[in-house]
């Protein structure tokens, strides 16, 4: 019995180290990479041949941040409004890259098959950030865009330090106190708040803009996601 397992220990170890496990290995690695890179390429050459959408100013005086579309969170628009020197700044996410899993909301995800603004993009979360020269601290609103109507969800006062972007988005950050559920403001207050960001140019017109930018900065991600796996797939494996 003894021998009988130390002799099949030992043929497994020498088919596992022999130069026809490692060459058979290889060419089984090999063909796994060609057929990935086949595809690859594919979906590169088809998403490469996708109409990208009219390019379109957004609402003055709102002006793009530079180098906006190359980062993975933070401010796409800014301006300033009113003699106090506010400073209000606009980022902005799919509803369903916020929304966490098994949430109930209402989806447009047919891509029609078609090139142009992609139909999924139809319903944004804005994090708007207002803040005033010498305040220690800035406004923050997390609302929904959508073609015809803004809607805010929540509003809140943080330190200016505090990070925005997709994590205010995502409703994180910011310490202390953080007011109560927006909806549960008296009804008065909440229309007073719907005509303050109104009066600051955050309504449906930034729609058009804000929806094709994010299909621009899709549409570039996937593009540099597709060569980045095609490059470290294809690169020599050192020994």
């Amino acid at each position: 019995m003894f021998r009988r397992a130390a002799a099949s220990t030992f043929f497994r170890h020498a088919l596992s180290t022999s130069p026809y496990s490692s060459a058979a290995a290889a060419a089984s690695s090999s063909a796994v990479n060609s057929i990935i890179l086949r595809s690859l390429k594919e979906h590169f050459l088809e998403v490469s041949k996708m109409t990208p959408p009219p390019k379109i100013s957004p609402p003055k005086p709102y002006t793009i941040v530079k180098g906006a579309l190359d980062q993975a969170s933070g401010p796409v628009l800014r301006r300033g409004y009113g003699d106090a020197g506010e400073e209000i700044s606009i980022s902005v996410a799919r509803l369903a890259n916020i929304m966490p899993p098994g949430a109930d909301y209402d989806s447009d995800d047919d891509d029609g098959g078609g090139g142009g603004v992609s139909e999924s993009i139809s319903q944004l979360f804005l994090h708007v950030d207002i803040s005033r020269p010498g305040s220690s601290k800035s406004l923050q609103f997390l609302c929904g865009l959508y073609p015809d109507a803004v809607g805010i969800h929540s509003v809140c006062l943080r330190p200016k330090t505090a990070e925005s972007g997709t994590a205010g988005l995502a409703g994180k950050g910011g310490d202390g106190y953080q007011g109560r559920i927006f909806q549960e403001l008296d009804e008065n207050v909440r229309d007073a708040f719907h005509h303050y960001i109104e009066a600051r140019g955050i309504n449906e017109k930034l729609f058009p803009f804000l929806q094709a930018w994010l299909y621009v900065k899709d549409h570039r991600n996937l593009i540099r996601w597709f060569k980045s796996v095609g490059t470290l797939i294809s690169e020599p494996k050192s020994e």
